[in-house]
């Protein structure tokens, strides 16, 4: 656990020198350019984005078209309602917010359901204190086989660490 995020990440500098592999860390809040000194890779988030906002596109236009075409065409301001690419300027507002409605709302509970922070789901924090004011780097003995416990110990008692827990994991 560290106590200040500047001292965290060159902690993690250090430990990626020396062959170390950092598991996650656990912040109050994000830390610009720790992603690639820890090894996170990019996520797919944007490609998902893209795929909620496609499909948010195809049901408004599906929809106006089932509407305003052929369910129940209604003759408003003398337009004509033959086609959906005649109307296409008279929807294009709708289709727009719809799209962003759907992206947003899609984003955000794939984020909830990828973190595992949905209400109900079981907490995976390691310390309630990182919500506050602390920095947790968690690092596995069984992701650095060249390094027993104890190496990995005094490596971390040399880079600033306030607090070190051990704790066993079941796999």
């Amino acid at each position: 656990m560290y106590d200040d995020d500047h001292t965290l990440m060159e902690a993690a500098k250090k430990l990626r020198d020396l062959g170390i592999k950092v598991k996650t860390v656990y912040s109050p809040f994000p830390i610009h350019g720790i992603d690639p000194i820890i090894g996170v890779k990019r996520t797919r988030m944007a490609i998902v984005s893209f795929m909620f906002g496609i499909t948010g596109t195809s049901l408004a236009l599906l929809g106006m078209w089932y509407f305003m075409i052929h369910d129940w065409p209604m003759n408003i301001g003398g337009k004509p309602s033959f086609s959906l690419i005649e109307n296409l300027p008279a929807f294009i507002p709708v289709t727009f917010e719809f799209t962003v409605l759907c992206a947003a709302h899609g984003m955000a509970i794939t984020y909830l359901l990828r973190n595992g922070t949905l209400p109900g789901m079981p907490a995976s924090n390691p310390d309630p204190r990182t919500t506050d004011d602390k920095f947790v780097m968690e690092v596995h003995t069984s992701d650095n086989h060249g390094h027993s416990g104890d190496e990995l110990k005094d490596i971390l008692k040399d880079s600033g660490i306030i607090e070190i827990s051990e704790r066993e994991i079941e796999s």
